[in-house]
């Protein structure tokens, strides 16, 4: 089969490799369709290293092609999505309920190899079926779209209220129209006008602060008091951006922390305490519960996340189609095999 490797940073090797085989309670995917993640960009980009090349991509829709010992209830020729976190399910962190952080997790793309690849191997209940009424493109976003549903509900904000997103990259599009299509109110923060342009469309309310720091702080500050804004969404993964939603979050209010910045961010302890106001995490989502409400959002109409893609590749233009959402300007590129 063939295989897209990521050698170094900015170095992606198409190689023939052997098809792999499942081992017990495994199915074998014939990919068809995989997303490019921001972390894989990141990881093109060298701003995490692998230790050996390896097949990376984990947004994963294709077909079950092989079916291993033990797996039961399948049939060949599913069409499924992959969730590609893995929690081994028996640390401290699994047994109680955190499978999303837990140290032993098996990350498809990262620690293994992943889905820019015509085949790949999977537990079967990281395998999930997808009804026969989603198309293809919304089933190839489900993935990043179970990590905005993970991020939304890990809020207290319910239904009615409003919130407001930093950073409108797939992530911050998907909490943008998750939240609209059940009926919050949404701000939304971004540079970039085409992706403003697509939150609004939706029906979000854009903020374009300009100049330094504190006048960005004054006019967010503003707005979100004066709307009682109860929970800011960080969804840009810059140091910039967390710091900004720190600073600007209004008395009781919640910060969710979605982007991943490995840079240092500031806030002022005595703002946060004296204030009330509380900072959530928030990272990738809870097995096998986010996945299955997310499916169950797609299947019933509420939310269509393939509005997001806004190009379309082939695997051997793998490295072409990083190179281009390294540029920031993308929502979603698909990888079409």
């Amino acid at each position: 089969m063939l295989g897209a490797f990521l050698e170094k940073p900015n170095k992606i090797s198409l190689k023939e490799v052997n098809i792999p085989e499942p081992a017990y309670g495994e199915v074998r995917i014939r990919l068809s369709k995989i997303g490019i993640c921001g972390s894989d960009v990141h990881l093109y980009l060298g701003h995490r290293t692998l230790d050996k090349p390896t097949i990376i991509g984990h947004e994963g829709l294709g077909y079950i092609d092989k079916i291993g010992e033990g797996v039961t209830n399948r049939e060949i020729g599913e069409r499924i999505v992959i969730e590609p976190n893995i929690p081994c399910r028996k640390c401290h962190y699994c047994m109680s309920g955190h499978g999303n952080i837990c140290t032993n997790k098996r990350v498809i793309g990262l620690n293994e190899n992943g889905a820019f690849a015509e085949y790949m191997i999977i537990p079967a209940d990281f395998a999930w079926k997808v009804p026969s009424a989603i198309s293809d493109d919304d089933a190839v976003c489900i993935e990043p779209t179970a990590v905005a549903v993970h991020a939304l509900f890990s809020a207290k904000v319910k239904p009615g209220d409003s919130i407001a997103v930093i950073g409108l990259g797939a992530i911050g599009l998907l909490v943008t129209q998750l939240a609209l299509a059940l009926g919050y109110k949404v701000f939304v923060t971004e540079i970039n006008e085409s992706k403003i342009k697509m939150a609004t469309q939706l029906g979000a309310i854009a903020l374009t602060p300009t100049g330094d720091l504190e006048a960005q702080i004054e006019i967010l500050s503003n707005t979100w008091e004066s709307n009682t804004v109860m929970a800011i969404f960080e969804c840009a993964g810059a140091a910039h951006t967390a710091s900004l939603a720190t600073a600007a979050a209004p008395r009781g209010s919640e910060i969710v922390l979605v982007g991943l910045s490995s840079n240092l961010a500031t806030f002022k302890p005595l703002k946060i305490a004296r204030e009330g106001i509380t900072i959530v995490p928030s990272i990738i989502y809870d097995h096998p519960f986010d996945f299955k409400r997310t499916l169950q959002l797609i299947d019933s109409k509420v939310i269509k996340p393939s509005f997001i893609i806004s190009s379309y590749s082939k695997l051997d233009n793998l490295q072409n189609a990083l190179d281009l959402a390294a540029k920031g300007d993308e929502s979603k590129i698909i990888v079409e095999i």
